[in-house]
């Protein structure tokens, strides 16, 4: 997806998963190379970064604000936490309430969607909002 739509995918280290070509050639992940890719140590290491984003917006199931209800603007970037555990508090604080949003679901008995369609949720409403 970020490659298709180029935008720049930051990887904050540690990783919940491996990035090594035998993994990517298994997921069918010929687009890595053409991804405008950067990897930083440590949240600290990504927000000192001279690439990261001006605002950030983090998706949670933790927020009333829908996604929707947010109007995006160039250099904005969309944080997702861990697939099984969201993000962490920390994480939620530093970003403050205002910027943290929600994709909203009918079913009150099920979490959230996977991070993969969560992600294209965002940044493709994101990308609606600019192109």
């Amino acid at each position: 997806m970020c490659a298709l739509t180029c935008s720049r995918l930051h990887l904050v280290h540690p990783l919940g998963f491996e990035i090594t070509d035998k993994h990517l050639k298994r997921a069918g992940m010929d687009y890595w190379y053409s991804l405008d890719a950067h990897h930083h140590a440590d949240w600290e290491a990504f927000r000192a970064s001279e690439k990261a984003p001006r605002r950030l917006w983090l998706y949670t199931t933790k927020s009333a604000r829908s996604y929707w209800d947010v109007g995006y603007e160039e250099e904005d970037g969309l944080v997702f936490g861990n697939e099984g555990h969201g993000a962490p508090d920390w994480l939620h604080d530093e970003i403050g309430p205002d910027r943290r949003l929600t994709i909203p679901h009918r079913n009150p008995e099920l979490r959230s969607l996977n991070l993969s369609t969560a992600a294209g949720i965002g940044a493709y409403e994101a990308l609606r909002q600019l192109w």
